[in-house]
This record gives structure tokens, sequence and C-alpha cells, in this order.
């Protein structure tokens, strides 16, 4: 990562008291994805160590992961593959329950996004405790796809989201 980028990071990436509860920091992108400059690199930061590699399919995940996987998957010339919260998708799902602080989430996937050896990078912008980022994994490799990486704008570090990662090639534009 380039001392660029991580710059950008810091500077257009804010943080959020209480939100959205009490004792928790929000880390707010929007004014990264504002300014036309750090959003365009950011997009490449992520897009560039993987420039040549054979990658089918970038994977998306809601909401925020669209904005970064999308323009990913188009300089890599991957499709796009959006991984929704449960109910979001109109035709068969393949669903990957995971656990928060609180009860437990789900994201899904059309049953069909992922011919089976399909060559996946998975792309978020905040690996947080890494129960999204597992979930994803978990349901790319039940397609039959093969999953070549994860990579995310910022990782909270001290939430140890990385732990539940081992096994996956985790790639963060920068470390809080």
């Amino acid at each position: 990562m380039s001392t660029d980028v991580s710059t950008l990071i810091d500077r257009y990436v804010r943080d959020i008291p209480d939100y959205p509860q009490p004792g928790v920091v929000f880390k707010d992108i929007t004014p990264l994805l504002s300014h036309p400059t750090a959003l365009r690199t950011a997009i490449d930061a992520l897009a560039e160590p993987l420039l040549g590699s054979e990658i089918d399919l970038v994977a998306g995940l809601e909401a925020r992961g669209f904005i970064f996987a999308a323009p990913v998957a188009v300089r890599l010339g991957a499709g796009f593959v959006p991984l929704r919260k449960a109910g979001k998708l109109p035709a068969e799902t393949l669903a990957e329950s995971y656990d928060l602080e609180y009860g437990t989430a789900t994201v899904e996937m059309h049953a069909d996004a992922v011919p089976p050896g399909s060559r996946v990078l998975i792309v978020d912008d905040v690996l947080a405790t890494g129960g999204t980022g597992r979930a994803a994994v978990d349901l790319i490799r039940r397609a039959g796809g093969t999953v070549v990486g994860l990579s995310v704008l910022l990782e909270l570090g001290f939430l140890k989201g990385r732990e539940k990662l081992a096994d996956v090639e985790l790639r963060a534009l920068a470390t809080v």
C-alpha cells in the first residue's frame, strides 16, 4: 500500500462517535466517496495488485462494498456479483448466515451467480469482526467458486476480523 493511499484514507474517512449505538466509533467513508481523486485512488489501489490475475468475478458486499467492487471488476475485466442482505434478490438464492453481536444476519447471492470453478475476488469497504467476510467466502466456496482473496478499503485491526479469515489472502489499503 502506498503512503498516498493511506494518507487519503486517513484524510477522507471520518470517525462518527456513538453511531450506530453508544460506544461505537463508526468509520464514515462518504467523504472519500465524494472526493473524485480519493475515490479513484482507492479503486485503483484495490485493483492494481490483481491486474493480470485470472479473476472471473468480483463479489461485492452490500451496500458499500458494491461501490468499490463494481469498478474493481471493470478494471480487472471481470464480472460483478452482488452479495445481498436476505430477501433482496429476485431469483433462487444461496444463503450464508453469520453471527452479530446481538443476533445473526444473512448474506445471499443468486444460486447461478458463481459457476463452479470461477475465480472470485471479494471486495468490501471495511473489515471489522470478519463475520460478513467469512460468510461471503463460505458462500462463494459452497457455490463451487475459488476465492482468490478479500480486498477492503479499511481494516479495523483491533476487532481481529482477520483471524476469521486466516485461510484467505486479505488485502487492506489501511488498518486502524
